[in-house]
């Protein structure tokens, strides 16, 4: 959890040293581009923020009305960024895009918006090499896209897709001011704006949809729980794995409930132990299994019920 307050704050140490530049220069300017930017640049500092809320709340303890802790309030609160770009970023730069397409003036001095662009992308560079970073220590061999998909920690992937929207954004404001200022059209500063938005709009449906498969209650991957299964049936007590169900509690918690049936056991007790050696083989290979439940289907056939204790 250390790394991923680091690329978060990263993020917004990026965020903040651009954002009150962009609103300058975006006024005196007049340009629809660069107004957009900062919507995006705000919409970006407050996500930021929102992410290291989320990250605090999680780690609070388990209480009374919360019997498997609050790890669930970082899902909570990664959707609400997503939503927040939907609306701050995406939203605002179209509309913002679609006014200056009726109403806009061409761009006299591009100057500035230029430096604060060119300065903005060094910026956004810079924080998305740290989350790529962070984001190829984790992910191993599989693609930063699968990475998005299987990761159950959202503030190394929400930073990241940030980070690409934000150079994505700067890059389509270049192109757009260019082009106005060349062909003395505001058109192109509108349609700039817009696409700006597009951007925006695309990468937080992608963030809503992996933020709400954690937040209903995704279950830890595959391989994972293929894994414990095999690690369950090498226990010589072990007959037969049913069921394991599982599901994400938050980045460093996963819950557990696998249905076991176990051969003959001479008394209740070695039946205990049995299960505590499980409990206790699962959480060495995966210590993020903080809550581990066993069913007991049934004793192996030739001896389906146990002996009593005398």
């Amino acid at each position: 959890m250390q790394e991923s307050r680091k690329v978060v704050y990263a993020g917004l140490a990026s965020n903040v040293a651009i954002t009150i530049v962009k609103l300058v220069v975006a006024i005196v300017s007049g340009s629809s581009s660069m107004l957009a930017e900062f919507f995006h640049s705000t919409a970006d500092t407050g996500n930021s923020l929102l992410l290291l809320y989320g990250m605090d709340r999680s780690h609070r303890p388990a209480d009374r009305g919360h019997a498997f802790g609050h790890g669930k309030e970082l899902y909570f609160w990664s959707f609400v960024v997503a939503m927040s770009m939907f609306s701050v970023g995406g939203v605002l730069s179209i509309w913002e895009g679609v006014s200056h397409v009726h109403q806009g003036e061409p761009i006299e001095n591009p100057f500035w918006s230029y430096v604060v662009l060119g300065f903005s992308a060094l910026f956004s560079i810079g924080s998305l090499v740290v989350a790529v970073r962070e984001a190829n220590r984790r992910k191993g061999d599989a693609t930063l896209l699968e990475f998005v998909r299987a990761s159950k920690d959202p503030t190394v992937f929400t930073v990241m897709l940030e980070d690409i929207s934000d150079v994505a954004g700067q890059l389509l404001a270049l192109l757009a001011i260019f082009l106005s200022v060349k062909l003395h059209s505001s058109l192109y500063d509108g349609l700039g704006s817009i696409a700006v938005g597009l951007v925006i709009l695309a990468v937080s449906f992608l963030l809503s949809s992996e933020c709400r498969k954690l937040l209903v209650g995704e279950t830890a991957p595959p391989k994972e729980v293929e894994r414990m299964k095999q690690l369950m049936l090498q226990d010589e007590a072990v007959e037969r794995v049913g069921d394991l169900l599982t599901m994400q509690l938050g980045p460093d918690d996963v819950l557990v409930n696998v249905e076991i049936e176990f051969r003959r056991q001479s008394c209740i007790d070695d039946l205990e132990q049995t299960i505590d050696r499980l409990e206790k083989q699962i959480q060495h290979e995966f210590p993020q299994v903080h809550h581990l439940f066993v069913e007991v289907a049934r004793l192996s056939r030739k001896n389906r019920a146990l002996p009593k204790v005398s």
